[in-house]
């Protein structure tokens, strides 16, 4: 794995909004970066990611099962009671999933290390299927980078066949936070994948969403919402007053119910208890396991719920070093081993393998240059080359 500086293209930002990638520049600094990408071999790919990725599927597949049938795995991701039952059922229905995110350290040596699973509302979606792919063809064609080189990602294809097999019936509606900028271009690209699924589709703000008489949630022109794509955590949906209403509602949820068992950090604490010593894990506890102690005095402390970065300790010797302040942690934390992502001049990249239906389909960079990464992290493209 290397990082190679590469001419950025003059045009860059007027493809980006030929394409419609609204957010390459976020609160004025760069989001998207092309000046530089990072370089994989296939073998790399195939056997230190792609391989890794599925299998840590699998294992998170034994962990749902585990939990739809011991309320002590949901009671210790601090789930609300309420919607246990729902969970275990919506995981007893094989409810189908769409999409997902492993974030690994990973330097091209050593073994990847598994840091968390976005398994709910992951974003950095269109960057890594669309327009990393349209900045590949384009520096290919202007001889930016060698010839021949390759790209992990099937991202786009996967989505559209994966959404043509959900058994949608009537209209998919797609929801999220939209006065995001980011969420509103992931929702917008999870709309165009479904039409070209075939699906009608229509897209709606969270608060736009209503309640009828019969417990049912409808649009704004009183259409029942039978299926429902969201782009909004499912422990804000169990907070929200309207939350209460969500298991007899009727409506197929995507991502499903069970989901909310692998958003949650607890779920390295999990992984860990289930494959002790796997080669792709960090040892992970809950907080208040006395093997935590194990740890010794460095290790990473993260909430249970935390996002992008919020309220994530890297704990040296005792002594917290680095942290974002966020609203975080009062639900719990799990302490994790730390493993540093890997350096390149001063940048630490964290590679996101996305998962489409549970098979790995493409990889993502964000860079950063704290140890944590965080919301404002780079988005860096990547190439195979042998």
């Amino acid at each position: 794995m290397q990082r190679v500086p590469v001419a950025e293209r003059t045009d860059w930002k007027q493809t980006a909004a030929e394409h419609g990638f609204a957010f390459h520049t976020i609160d004025g600094a760069a989001y998207w970066d092309e000046s530089a990408y990072y370089r994989f071999t296939l073998t790399q790919i195939e056997d230190d990611l792609e391989g890794p990725a599925e299998e840590i599927e699998q294992m998170c597949f034994a962990i749902v099962d585990r939990a739809a049938s011991d309320d002590e795995v949901l009671s210790q991701l601090r789930i609300p009671e309420p919607f246990w039952d729902y969970i275990a059922a919506s995981w007893r229905h094989q409810e189908k999933n769409l999409y997902g995110r492993l974030d690994f350290s990973y330097d091209g040596r050593g073994r990847a290390k598994l840091l968390e699973y976005n398994a709910d509302t992951p974003t950095s979606l269109y960057e890594a299927a669309v327009f990393q792919w349209v900045w590949l063809e384009q520096a290919l064609d202007r001889g930016l980078i060698p010839q021949g080189c390759d790209q992990f990602n099937s991202l786009h294809e996967q989505l559209v066949e994966a959404l043509s097999h959900f058994g949608v019936e009537g209209c998919l509606h797609l929801s999220g936070a939209l006065g995001s900028t980011e969420d509103r271009g992931t929702v917008a690209y999870i709309e165009d994948c479904a039409r070209q699924a075939g699906l009608e589709t229509v897209v709606l703000d969270m608060e736009e969403i209503g309640i009828d008489t019969l417990g049912q949630f409808t649009d704004g022109d009183d259409r029942i919402i039978s299926t429902l794509f969201k782009l909004y955590p499912w422990e804000w949906l169990m907070a929200e007053e309207f939350g209460r209403y969500i298991p007899a509602s009727g409506t197929h949820f995507i991502e499903p119910a069970w989901k909310a068992v692998l958003s949650n950090k607890g779920l390295l604490a999990l992984l860990w208890a289930l494959a002790e010593g796997h080669p792709n894990l960090l040892p992970a506890y809950f907080e208040d396991d006395p093997k935590a102690s194990e740890l010794g005095g460095t290790f990473v402390r993260k909430p249970l719920l935390s996002r992008e970065g919020h309220n994530v300790e890297l704990i040296r010797d005792g002594r917290a070093e680095l942290g974002m302040s966020g609203p975080y942690g009062g639900e719990g934390r799990v302490l994790q081993a730390f493993h540093p992502l890997p350096e390149f001049d001063g940048n630490y990249p964290m590679v996101g393998c996305w998962l489409v239906a549970s098979r790995a389909a493409g990889i993502g960079l964000r860079e950063d240059r704290s140890l944590i990464t965080g919301n404002d992290a780079r988005f860096l493209p990547h190439v195979i080359q042998d």
